[in-house]
């Protein structure tokens, strides 16, 4: 499932990139139109815009699929936990093992 979403993730971020460098760089769809037509100035440029919308809405949603399927399934630790429990274990080896004193045969 992660490999499927990875590849439309790729393939949105790739169409983004393309839609954004079509886009006129003055100002995209904020310039004069030429009227109503579907694929006047102005209608391009909102195509384009709308477009670039739906797929920067469609790649932060992957963006955020793709992290919670990284994060599924492992334990969230504590770094308190992590000090308790290196306590513990350092304590019960202190008391588990025997002093070693020197002795002279």
């Amino acid at each position: 499932m992660t490999t499927v979403i990875l590849i439309i993730h790729i393939i949105i971020s790739i169409s983004i990139v393309g839609l954004v460098l079509m886009q006129r760089s003055e100002g995209g769809g904020l310039g004069i139109g030429g009227g109503n037509n579907f694929m006047s100035a102005r209608g391009t440029a909102d195509l384009l815009t709308r477009a670039t919308t739906i797929l920067a809405v469609a790649f932060f949603c992957t963006s955020i699929l793709l992290a919670m399927l990284a994060g599924y399934g492992k334990k969230s630790t504590s770094i308190i936990d992590e000090v308790k429990q290196e306590s513990i274990t350092e304590t019960e080896n202190k008391n588990n093992s025997t002093p070693s004193v020197p002795t002279n045969n």
